[in-house]
């Protein structure tokens, strides 16, 4: 089985950013309808089976109590990049509303919508991709690099709507020349300013891959390994690269911790959830109750989405 899993709110926010539509209420709708316009390129492209839409769920405790800073000072996001919505006052509003109606505007087709309390879409996406679906072929859509690690062979592809392309390992391998299995290990290296995760200062791919070129071969190179190997190189050595990473050892795992996905941030209960909201076959088919929503919303319709193709062809990929 062919199955697309969504990265929801990147999908979503790549849309709200740059589409100021607008409902004849005067409000923006960019967001919910860019989304329906993105699933429907998507289901196009690669014709799945099952689609699974995954939602943020409020963020991480486990992770903030490993770090109380992750993803702290996050701004928010704009509506567009054109100045002349610069002095908008209800950006942040207006995203959580557009996010609410594209959730109402789902719940009439056949996909499967989760969302755990607590819990980040990251570790949905990876709990489903590497526990659930174990020997099915799975597209991620998302342009969120910490997907990368989750990259299998010809099981698991990641589509980026930034480049419109697939990435596979190869792709990562020679883009970064760190491969996939490893590419934790140096993340948590290089850190994450994005999610207010410091990394080694003066570390990049580049030099990773320089001066650990393990981390570009086939098998797994841990965070502990990259320690061991800079203790015993700083000893001998002047380059400041060595002796950093060997004076943060505690710096490093906890990054490893934050990035690396895993069971270990999902409770019994979040695992119980997903499943119930992934597993769901009573999934709906209400083309009639879709029309109702958007017409409530005061979408232009067909010049905003042509409602019949969106639904026709979503419904006629997704096995009932």
């Amino acid at each position: 089985m062919k199955i697309l899993i969504v990265d929801a709110l990147n999908i979503f926010t790549r849309a709200f950013v740059v589409n100021p539509s607008m409902s004849s209420h005067g409000y923006y709708i960019g967001g919910a309808v860019g989304f329906l316009k993105s699933l429907r390129a998507l289901t196009t492209k690669f014709n799945p089976e099952k689609i699974i839409i995954c939602w943020e769920g409020g963020g991480s405790p486990r992770r903030r109590a490993i770090f109380p800073e992750y993803k702290k000072n996050r701004k928010p996001v704009r509506l567009n990049r054109s100045k002349i919505y610069e002095d908008l006052p209800d950006t942040v509003e207006n995203y959580s509303d557009q996010v609410e109606m594209t959730i109402e505007f789902l719940s009439s087709i056949p996909v499967n919508q989760v969302y755990a309390r607590d819990c980040e879409a990251d570790d949905v996406i990876g709990y489903v991709a590497k526990n659930m679906y174990k020997e099915d072929e799975i597209i991620i859509a998302s342009s969120d690099k910490d997907f990368y690690q989750l990259l299998e062979a010809d099981r698991i592809k990641q589509y980026s709507p930034a480049t419109k392309k697939i990435v596979t390992e190869s792709d990562v391998l020679d883009q970064y020349n760190i491969t996939v299995e490893n590419f934790v290990t140096a993340r948590a290296l290089i850190g994450d300013p994005s999610d207010g995760i410091a990394g080694i200062k003066g570390c990049g791919f580049k030099t990773l891959a320089k001066r650990f070129p393990e981390l570009s071969e086939t098998g797994f190179v841990s965070v502990n390994d990259i320690i061991n190997k800079s203790n015993k190189l700083c000893e001998g050595k002047s380059l400041k690269l060595y002796r950093s990473i060997s004076e943060s050892p505690d710096l490093l795992k906890r990054n490893w911790d934050l990035m690396y996905l895993d069971i270990k941030h999902l409770s019994a209960y979040q695992i119980k959830k997903i499943d119930e909201m992934v597993l769901n076959k009573d999934l709906p088919r209400d083309k009639l109750n879709l029309l109702r929503s958007m017409v409530k919303h005061g979408v232009n319709l067909p010049k905003a989405i042509d409602i019949d193709k969106f639904y026709t062809i979503i419904n006629a990929n997704i096995k009932k």
